[in-house]
């Protein structure tokens, strides 16, 4: 069994919780948290048995194999950072760094550790949907580009409207729409088309700087991919992929529900599975085996590693091209 702990409190560390225990590799071991009372609370909502509460790093990367990360996204590197460091193997949520400054530090820090290894959680790309959408995309005659949606309002968001600075709405913690529910669909872009040739991102900001809402144009040689993304409103587009008169239509890009291909005559054929109630289960699965063998799944670990990087780097020229600047970026490694 691996052993692992986990940094956060939320949903969204339950939810991973719940789906590694599914798997029948994991054994939760650790959960830490700025207080022993906030700890205590969150591990009465879960069902497992012998799990301490611990308030230092140190304590926590103590006897564990791997730490799911889902702190704020500042606070991601110097969490993963000492997890490294100790031997730690690591799953944080997207995105994993605020800058290419800090993932090369982080790649920098696995050249030195080479038993230790480094997941992003997008846990949209390990998903059966998502492999159907691959090898359907992969038998069009040709390929057209894309438009990839993922608006959701968020409570938030009413948070901000009430004068409040939450943090996935604020530059401090290297957040806003586009290093939130953006990264699905950008991570999606490039998992399916690769790298952009370039970028262009047209945000809405909010008064604190950071942006609510925004459009990402995508540039490759022979078409663009348009995302649209944002926490300050609700959409029930579908995503589009586009061959010739072919369309892939996906219900959400992030949740998968419901995949659809059109032939451009008139017929329409489901050809996605009904997703697992928890989404999580298969990159758990996914991240297990290759902790689990390392050699025998190396070139796999290797290609989601790169696809991070990449989508790393777009996130960034992305919100550069907008002027929005994170505090993050002028730290020193």
């Amino acid at each position: 069994m691996i052993k692992f702990g986990v940094i956060g409190t939320s949903w969204i560390t339950k939810m991973f919780i719940e789906a590694a225990v599914i798997t029948g590799e994991y054994e939760l071991s650790k959960i830490y948290s700025r207080t022993q009372d906030q700890g205590e609370a969150f591990l009465e909502t879960l069902t497992v048995d012998n799990v301490d509460i611990v308030t230092t790093l140190s304590d926590l990367y103590t006897d564990i194999d791997v730490v799911y990360i889902a702190s704020p996204n500042s606070f991601h590197f110097e969490q993963a950072k000492v997890a490294i460091e100790a031997g730690v193997h690591v799953i944080v949520e997207k995105p994993s760094t605020s800058n290419p400054t800090e993932f090369a530090e982080i790649e920098r820090l696995l050249s030195s550790h080479s038993d230790v290894r480094y997941f992003e959680a997008a846990r949209h790309i390990h998903q059966p949907n998502f492999k159907i959408i691959q090898q359907t995309m992969g038998e069009l005659p040709e390929l057209q580009g894309a438009t990839l949606v993922y608006q959701k309002y968020s409570s938030r968001y009413d948070a901000y409207l009430d004068g409040q600075q939450p943090n996935v709405l604020t530059r401090e913690f290297s957040a806003g729409a586009l290093y939130d529910l953006g990264v699905y669909p950008i991570y999606a872009a490039i998992a399916l088309y690769g790298a952009p040739k370039a970028v262009q991102y047209l945000p809405t900001l909010l008064a604190n700087g950071a942006d609510g809402k925004g459009v990402a144009n995508l540039f490759y040689d022979d078409f663009n991919v348009t995302v649209l993304f944002g926490k300050s409103i609700n959409s029930y587009l579908p995503s589009e992929i586009y061959g010739l008169k072919e369309t892939i239509a996906i219900s959400n890009i992030a949740e998968l529900e419901t995949v659809t291909y059109y032939d451009g005559n008139g017929n329409a054929d489901n050809i996605g599975q009904k997703p697992d109630s928890n989404p999580m289960v298969h990159e758990a699965l996914d991240f297990a085996n290759v902790i689990n063998d390392p050699v025998g799944n190396h070139t796999k670990y290797n290609q989601w590693f790169q696809l991070a990087k990449q989508v790393n780097q777009t996130l960034f020229d992305l919100r550069s091209s907008a002027g929005i600047e994170f505090p993050a970026d002028q730290k020193e490694y």
